[in-house]
């Protein structure tokens, strides 16, 4: 039998290093509180096996994960004893390219007003998601240095856009805006994509022509345009105004982390890498933190969320709803870490939130 289609959903559990090691328990938790019916598979794959055997990813490492598992939940990678990062490149860089997971979906909802450091601004007022091309741009490492070390040191890093990726992702976009609603209910109804095209004209112009023939496509959906500086004014002015937001690898990357902070800091910020219909990889976005990492600091809510999540993604809705109103239950009682105004640590966080879901 296929691993991938028994009756247990098969997820490949990946903590990572740092805070990746503390949170992504809490996550495991979580989900195994709801019973749902899944199997959980650990992997090792961090700083500590590298720098026991050298080892980053298997030879058949990204193969399993795309033929014997339905998801994978991801920590975070990084750690200093690692000097050049080699392993957190390799692994998670690799999964996303390697396994073409092609589009980074990176929800900002706002739990309680409380979390926000925006004045007046309600849960309602931050219901946003940010789509963001997940395998091209500069991130592909293309590029080098010349005369390293001299006074006539170069350095290129090239910004690679391709037709199929910059397609594909703005359809997904579109699909998205047109297949899911808000937390009130209501429809989406508006794709906004963001560039700087009047500066970088080449790709800026690839981005403009294949928008303007997708958004024929959706004439029920109004397409709308912003540059990348204009955009993150607006996000803090007025975030009400975002429905969803599709861009590059970069401006992504940039305009989530602050729009994390409109929901209460990157402790609370959730992502998937997603390929329709092939195994995809979900992670919070806070990275490994090794100044907190092994203090029992961490908030772990942006992993417990990531696995919810990954949960509604495998179609238990059930699951991912509760998990998601036990986490605003902690937020409103305070069983929070000090990041989000409460007072307790990781691990007792995580075990409010389970027995939140056990009761």
């Amino acid at each position: 039998m296929d691993p991938k289609n028994a009756a247990r959903k098969r997820i490949a559990v990946i903590p990572g290093d740092g805070i990746g090691k503390e949170v992504i328990p809490q996550a495991v938790k979580a989900i195994q509180a709801t019973g749902a019916a899944v199997e959980l598979t650990d992997f090792d794959w961090g700083a500590d096996r590298y720098l026991r055997d050298q080892t980053t990813v298997p030879p058949d490492g990204f193969a399993t994960l795309a033929r014997d598992f339905n998801a994978i939940l991801v920590g975070a990678f990084g750690d200093p004893r690692v000097k050049t990062n080699i392993h957190a490149k390799e692994i998670l860089l690799g999964m996303r390219f390697k396994m073409d997971l092609y589009a980074n979906v990176r929800p900002v909802r706002l739990l309680d007003a409380a979390l926000c450091p925006l004045k007046g601004v309600e849960p309602k007022d931050v219901d946003f998601v940010v789509l963001r091309e997940n395998t091209e741009g500069a991130y592909t490492d293309a590029g080098g240095v010349f005369k390293q070390g001299t006074a006539d040191e170069i350095a290129t890093q090239e910004d690679i856009n391709t037709r199929k990726g910059v397609e594909r992702i703005i359809r997904y976009a579109f699909e998205y805006c047109r297949m899911h609603t808000k937390l009130d209910g209501s429809p989406r109804g508006k794709v906004l994509m963001s560039d700087k095209s009047n500066a970088m004209t080449h790709a800026g112009g690839l981005w403009q022509r294949v928008f303007k023939e997708v958004s024929a496509e959706y004439p029920a959906i109004t397409a709308q345009h912003m540059y990348v500086d204009a955009l993150c004014m607006q996000m803090v002015r007025d975030p009400r105004q975002f429905d969803v937001i599709v861009t590059n690898n970069m401006f992504g990357d940039i305009i989530t982390d602050l729009a994390a902070g409109l929901q209460g800091g990157l402790g609370m910020a959730v992502s998937g890498n997603i390929h329709p219909g092939k195994t995809s990889m979900f992670e919070p976005v806070h990275g490994s933190a090794p100044p907190i990492a092994g203090k029992n600091e961490a908030n772990p809510f942006g992993a417990i969320l990531t696995a919810a999540m990954m949960l509604r993604h495998l179609e238990f809705t059930q699951e991912a709803d509760r998990i998601e109103a036990a986490v605003l239950e902690a937020v409103r009682q305070k069983k929070t870490t000090r990041d989000i105004g409460g007072s307790v640590g990781t691990r007792e966080a995580g075990e409010w939130i389970v027995g939140r879901l056990s009761s």
